[in-house]
């Protein structure tokens, strides 16, 4: 006999399927926002799933290290290039930043 099924063939943990939820690969879900006049499309991602890389917030030009929660937002018009990694307080603070984040004499430019 096998096992009794609950729930619609694939769902995930949360009784909903992964079209549903918009989780991705990264362990996240993802939504559209709107910001400037723009769609943005905002994937967050899990600490879990943000392993091997360190990435540059634009928000506070500070490195996000690997296995931080963050956010990735794109705009929806545009291509994988253009993905920027945020702290997730930085992207809830995007309206009340500067548009351009000034670097010391010294500081990388990455």
């Amino acid at each position: 006999m096998s096992p009794r099924r609950n729930r619609a063939k694939g769902a995930g943990p949360s009784g909903r399927s992964a079209e549903d939820d918009g989780a991705g690969r990264y362990g996240g879900w993802r939504s559209t926002e709107s910001w400037h006049g723009e769609e943005w499309n905002v994937r967050h991602v899990a600490g879990a799933s943000a392993r091997g890389k360190a990435y540059r917030c634009p928000g506070c030009d500070q490195l996000i290290p690997d296995g931080v929660p963050h956010v990735v937002a794109w705009p929806e018009h545009a291509g994988a290039d253009d993905r920027r990694h945020w702290h997730k307080a930085c992207w809830n603070a995007r309206d009340r930043r500067t548009t351009r984040v000034r670097r010391s004499r010294n500081a990388p430019r990455f």
